[in-house]
């Protein structure tokens, strides 16, 4: 049986008010040094899947103009590096540097603090059915839309440690 247009609508309402809170913290609780939220989005994207600019583009539905922009931020700042791709010398290769590792994983340890303080009045079952809930509906849409999910690749040491974080 379809879902709902009533539990759709609130489903939608819910979706946004979450963006909504999470835009705010983000916006006065995640900046990280001089890295914003979008940069940091854009590190822990490299970190867990690196390869070319134009595939990161497209796993963060940005334009190549806007990645190559935050690409130039975060080589500055010493985080990552790019190299010219040995297959196609049109492409370039992204990655992170030790120093972009280090300052992830920083990144993930106060993110990770900051969500057990809000969720200090919740156990571990609801924390783990919400992770579920919103798993599911992040596939179910992922799926229904035709976006493909993120090709599984071999994990390097640094990628599996900040995985099992």
């Amino acid at each position: 049986m379809p879902v709902d247009p009533g539990t759709a609508r609130e489903l939608i309402h819910r979706v946004f008010d979450l963006q909504r809170v999470v835009r705010c913290l983000s916006t006065s609780e995640l900046k990280h040094g001089e890295l914003g939220v979008a940069s940091q989005g854009v590190l822990r994207v490299i970190g867990e899947h690196g390869g070319r600019a134009v595939d990161l583009a497209g796993k963060l539905g940005v334009s190549a103009p806007v990645l190559s922009r935050h690409l130039a931020e975060l080589e500055g700042l010493g985080l990552v590096e790019r190299r010219r791709d040995p297959d196609d010398r049109r492409a370039q290769l992204v990655g992170l540097t030790e120093r972009g590792y280090r300052v992830l994983e920083e990144i993930e340890e106060h993110r990770i603090q900051r969500l057990q303080g809000y969720l200090a009045d919740w156990d571990e079952g609801r924390a783990a059915a919400a992770v579920a809930a919103i798993g599911q509906l992040s596939e179910a849409l992922r799926s229904s839309s035709g976006h493909r999910p993120a090709p599984t690749t071999t994990p390097t040491d640094k990628e599996e440690a900040l995985a099992a974080r």
